[in-house]
């Protein structure tokens, strides 16, 4: 019996080695996985924010020009509570500046435009004139279509032509829209400027450890020093190429310089983009007021020459390696805010990139290829990784 009972435990013991051992479950990383989830969630919001933001404008786009406005103003309304102005009236005295650089501005460059663009017809006579001792030679180009347009066949039938609203109807219909915006961006902008102390006392004294405190005041501070000195600085680069384009213009004896030299500033604000805008309009109105195909180009050749020395020489060692942003970085903004919000998002896309850039800084730097070969996401700094 007891010899039974050995040969049976004997069997199931061996069964028992017999039988697949259970599976574990992997150990998960909680830190990546949490890492996984923000970095899905970014991508999220980078795609979804356009739509919203588009779609919401009317109440986004002032808030965040009134934002960049109040970075750009802060200092000028804290040199002059410094002198003894109250909060109220210096914070006021800041917006009525910018308001008065603007009017003087755009006096300086629509003034002339009008009366410029009353000669449009005039330009457009000037410029086939021009370019008719070119025709004969692309004579060949009108006979090759219309060979392709007798083979193809000829469309019969009354072509449908859609009214579409007039100048003067879409700047009728827009005007509402754009006093409403500026009047609210105004307004937001001198109740953020007059509350800047109190924003900056909440956000150091409401946090929990020391540490967090310094660190906000330091990318408070990195923010706003950064964004006004890159807006200040870039402001006089371009008075400054303002200042030559005006000179050049009258030296070659084009109408209103000052309007050539505002123009050129102001769209010097733009990378690449604006150069090019301004290249182009110096090209048609060259060729609308020149005799000669070469003397057209003059307007366009200068400028192109002063661009590539303000582009190549003065600005990189103006601003130094504290402000150079990868050009695809830039292009990425340019083209994604102006997708979002039109011309003024194209203006803003540069303090907007800056000021991310400078709170990337202090929040870390997304590693996304390295955390995709198993580094972590966020890296440490380099002054808080050594010790």
């Amino acid at each position: 019996m007891q010899d039974r009972q050995l040969e049976r435990l004997a069997g199931d013991v061996s069964n028992a080695d017999e039988r697949p051992a259970r599976r574990t479950m992997p150990d998960i990383d909680l830190g990546r996985l949490g890492s996984a989830l923000l970095l899905m969630a970014g991508i999220g919001l980078f795609l979804a924010l356009p739509f919203v933001l588009s779609f919401g404008s009317l109440v986004f786009l002032p808030f965040v020009t009134a934002l960049v406005l109040t970075i750009l103003l802060s200092p000028l309304a804290d040199h002059l509570a410094r002198i003894g102005l109250p909060n109220v009236l210096a914070s006021f005295m800041a917006v009525v500046v910018f308001i008065a650089v603007l009017v003087l501005a755009a006096a300086a460059i629509l003034q002339p435009a009008v009366v410029m663009f009353d000669r449009v017809p005039e330009m457009t006579a000037s410029i086939s004139e021009t370019f008719g001792q070119l025709r004969g030679q692309l004579d060949w180009i009108n006979d090759l279509n219309r060979q392709i347009g007798q083979l193809a066949g000829e469309r019969s039938g009354q072509e449908v032509v859609v009214a579409t609203p007039s100048m003067i109807e879409r700047v009728a219909l827009a005007t509402p829209t754009f006093v409403i915006e500026t009047l609210l961006t105004l307004l937001m902008a001198f109740f953020m400027i007059e509350a800047r102390v109190r924003m900056r006392r909440r956000l150091l004294l409401e946090r929990a450890e020391f540490g967090a405190s310094l660190k906000a005041a330091r990318a408070v501070r990195e923010v706003q020093d950064r964004v006004a000195s890159y807006i200040l600085t870039v402001g006089l680069i371009n008075l400054g190429v303002g200042v030559i384009a005006a000179l050049g213009a009258w030296a070659l004896g084009m109408e209103a310089p000052i309007m050539w030299g505002g123009l050129a500033a102001i769209l010097n604000f733009l990378p690449y983009l604006g150069p090019l805008a301004m290249t182009g309009i110096l090209l048609l109105v060259g060729f609308g007021s020149a005799d000669t195909i070469l003397l057209g180009l003059a307007p366009a050749a200068a400028y192109l020459a002063l661009h590539a020395i303000e582009a190549n020489a003065v600005t990189p060692a103006i601003l130094g390696a504290r402000f150079t942003v990868n050009p695809v970085l830039i292009l990425l903004a340019i083209s994604y805010f102006t997708w979002i919000w039109g011309v003024l998002g194209a203006i803003l896309s540069m303090p907007i990139l800056i000021t991310l850039m400078a709170l990337i800084e202090h929040l870390g730097h997304p590693n996304i290829i390295g955390f995709l070969f198993g580094e972590p996401l966020f890296l440490p700094r380099q002054e808080e990784a050594e010790p």
